[in-house]
């Protein structure tokens, strides 16, 4: 069975600093590379939106709100993705999810982490 774990999510003052990680476990993920991988976050009342994605080829996205503060990277060896986010602010608060994709399969979701930035 596949599975998806987050680690790293916490509360942390602005300007601060977190890494999550994902780390990905169970049969389907035998060759992880295959698979686009992606952090999604979402705050009460709103839509979960892509905060980063990296794609099976390694190309790399961001939600413009992130961009030069969040970096997002993979240890396919280990089967491992992780968030690098820096300068957090306020509104980056939500949950974290870790999200694998692949055309001819139903997505994969772990169950969250949360993230506070709060003074």
């Amino acid at each position: 069975q596949a599975q998806l774990v987050e680690s790293g999510g916490g509360s942390v003052r602005p300007g601060g600093s977190l890494r999550l990680s994902c780390a990905a476990s169970g049969n389907m993920f035998d060759i992880f590379g295959i698979w686009n991988m992606a952090w999604y976050r979402q705050t009460p009342g709103t839509q979960r939106e892509v905060a980063a994605s990296i794609s099976s080829g390694g190309t790399i996205n961001y939600a413009d709100s992130v961009k030069g503060r969040f970096t997002i990277s993979r240890d396919i060896r280990k089967k491992m993705l992780f968030l690098q986010m820096d300068n957090l602010k306020p509104e980056d608060t939500a949950v974290y999810y870790c999200v694998a994709k692949r055309p001819s399969e139903s997505d994969i979701w772990g169950q969250g982490t949360q993230v506070i930035v709060s003074s």
